[in-house]
């Protein structure tokens, strides 16, 4: 199956006159399962309807490359929201973008759906738009957009389109397909589980939950707080309920988000006739960086429980977890070793949390996951059900197909997760056959009142969990190391807690070369606490962290080795009050400079030039007889 079409001449070619959907992506166009939206074209394609593919469109005549379709432009920003991948979290404009040809940043404008729905708007008025894709999920309710520092309206106010599919979408355009070819339009789809709409406020369904109004959140942070946490507690395909939110004098409707797939929709999903590369059009400019990391890697599971705060994945693909069937990954395997490039090796089986293999139990199949609550932190649950067994069967099965050398696991392991197995089965098998010489696993911070507002497990079991690690590792006589994921600047990480982070480091070896400060993503927990000062789920006041230079101390310390930050580290240090960690002990963090020891000097024992003005002043003065000393006593 050959890749859709980009031009006029792939339509004259395949005798298409009008296309009946046209997708507009901010990413290169990449056939890949990985990419959001190669996923929703194959599937219209597969239903029927013929499909084509605009990338990273600028002048007029990109958008009208292909016509107008038949029924609907279908957009998207691409696989990352288009603000976090043009700017770095200290608001610096990138100059790579691994999602575009060359990795050369600046292929996608700032708020790229708002910017190609507006266009498509101009040059299609009677065109109906659907948009979709995380920068479209994320971005559904009145949210705080942390480059333009203030509380923005739903993205479908800014861009105009007629509906809005959030999460993942396979079971929604499906739906919609069926819908658009029995005659109905875009605009009067209200009822789909999985989408949000703008309608008049006379209009509102019965019995929504009712978020206060964009211009009362706007204003009030209370008020987004709460709003925050009700859209959270209704994320789920069980008992979630419908949500509205007023916008002026228009009323978004958010309804139910849509159902899983069954594990043979998820197969077939992944069993589409992608081209699993990048199209040929770019190979002049060396390609897409992307396809890299995905070309030989493996999908085999959705979603997340593990619910961490700043983290978007249960706002997009939810807590609850698919998989795919064991036939389907080993026939995706066998696939690639026959694949062009292959040299043995595949990269990953995985997915948001690789070692996911089903739900944390079997209550939520029927009831949904604990609203308000999380299965692993800060403690697991008690009703976990822990079991790497079908997981472990299917690493073994892929490393037995003819051609491959070795499967790694690069996508994530939840410790925490791992560590209540009752078996070490999994984690010998883990370090012996799946890690490349370095694990990476997410700790994020050492502080557990931090760790807390981040939603993860207290620091103790990543620690239980390193002791074995080594202990394992070492017995199989193998040199490999554990890569921990570090935070800095989380809302509610205080200075001191930075600087017991970095002790923490220092005790155990620890040498980060990266460090990520937090990045207030749209929609996220975390964000809101970050705008708000205000823990959604508590409404208490938590200090955050938001001057340039209060997040370089932060940052410094977690590299304080670093001979460059050593200056800054000081100060971090003399501010929290931790002089103890200034010296040449073993539990130091940096050894004194020259001008700290002279002026610990002069507050031990003075200067000699203070000493002489001193002696000065005592030799000026009269000297008291004891007679009058005693009486200045008595008077005192």
């Amino acid at each position: 199956m050959p890749f859709l079409p980009v031009c006029r001449k792939d339509l004259e070619d395949r005798g298409i006159e009008q296309l009946d959907f046209i997708c507009l992506t901010g990413d290169a166009y990449v056939d890949h399962p990985s990419f959001g939206i190669a996923i929703i074209s194959r599937i219209a394609e597969s239903l029927g309807f013929s499909v084509g593919m605009i990338a990273q469109p600028v002048s007029d005549a990109d958008f009208q490359r292909l016509g107008t379709p038949k029924y609907a432009f279908l957009v998207t920003g691409g696989n990352i929201d288009s603000m976090v991948s043009n700017y770095t979290v200290a608001g610096k404009k990138r100059f790579d973008d691994a999602y575009s040809a060359g990795g050369k940043g600046g292929r996608r404008p700032d708020r790229a759906v708002t910017v190609y729905c507006k266009k498509l708007r101009k040059l299609f008025p009677d065109a109906e738009i659907a948009i979709g894709g995380l920068e479209a999920s994320l971005r559904r309710f009145a949210h705080y957009d942390y480059w333009a520092d203030r509380v923005l309206p739903s993205i479908l106010v800014d861009c105009g389109a007629d509906l809005l599919m959030y999460g993942m979408g396979e079971v929604t355009i499906t739906e919609i397909c069926n819908r658009l070819k029995n005659g109905e339009k875009l605009s009067e789809m209200h009822d789909i589980r999985g989408t949000c709409y703008l309608t008049e406020p006379i209009n509102t369904p019965m019995g929504a939950v009712q978020c206060d109004s964009f211009e009362i959140v706007r204003d009030n942070k209370k008020a987004y707080a709460k709003a925050c946490r009700k859209q959270y507690d209704e994320q789920d395909e069980v008992y979630g309920r419908t949500i509205v939110q007023r916008h002026g004098d228009r009323m978004l409707v958010q309804n139910p988000p849509q159902r899983s797939l069954t594990q043979e929709e998820f197969d077939r999903t992944y069993e589409l006739p992608y081209m699993r590369a990048y199209h040929p059009m770019y190979e002049k400019e060396g390609g897409v960086p992307s396809i890299q990391e995905v070309e030989f890697s493996i999908t085999h599971n959705r979603g997340c429980y593990g619910f961490c705060n700043f983290c978007s994945i249960a706002l997009h693909q939810g807590r609850r977890i698919q998989t795919r069937s064991e036939q389907s990954v080993l026939s995706e395997a066998e696939m690639l070793t026959k694949k062009e490039g292959f040299k043995g090796y595949i990269h990953d089986v995985g997915g948001p949390t690789a070692n996911f293999r089903a739900p944390s139990c079997k209550k939520q199949l029927e009831h949904g996951l604990c609203k308000g609550r999380k299965c692993l932190a800060p403690t697991p649950c008690k009703n976990l059900e822990v079991d790497h067994s079908e997981y472990l069967a299917l690493l073994r099965k892929i490393r037995k197909i003819k051609g491959v050398k070795r499967v790694f696991i690069r996508s994530g392991i939840r410790y925490d997760y791992l560590m209540e197995d009752q078996s070490d089965a999994f984690l010998k098998e883990l370090i012996a056959n799946h890690v490349s010489g370095q694990l990476k696993v997410a700790p994020e911070h050492a502080s557990n009142r931090v760790l807390d507002y981040m939603g993860k497990p207290h620091i103790d079991v990543y620690e239980r969990f390193e002791k074995k690690f080594y202990e394992i590792t070492k017995g199989m006589a193998k040199e490999q190391y554990l890569v921990p994921y570090l935070m800095s600047s989380h809302p509610g990480c205080t200075l001191n807690d930075a600087v017991d982070l970095a002790v923490f480091l220092k005790k155990h070896n620890i040498r980060p070369e990266q460090v990520q400060d937090f990045y207030p993503t749209p929609g996220t927990i975390s964000t809101a606490m970050f705008y708000t000062g205000l823990d959604p789920y508590t409404m208490q006041p938590l200090f955050v962290p938001r001057s340039a230079e209060e997040k370089k101390l932060q940052r410094v310390l977690l590299q304080y080795f670093k001979k460059e930050n050593r200056d800054m580290v000081e100060k971090a240090l003399r501010m929290a009050g931790r002089h103890d960690l200034i010296g040449t002990g073993p539990n130091c963090l940096i050894t004194p400079s020259e001008k700290s020891e002279k002026q610990t000097a002069q507050r031990k024992y003075g200067s000699p030039k203070s000493k002489a003005s001193q002696n000065r002043r005592n030799s000026s003065k009269p000297v008291r007889n004891a007679k009058q000393t005693a009486g200045r006593k008595r008077k005192g």
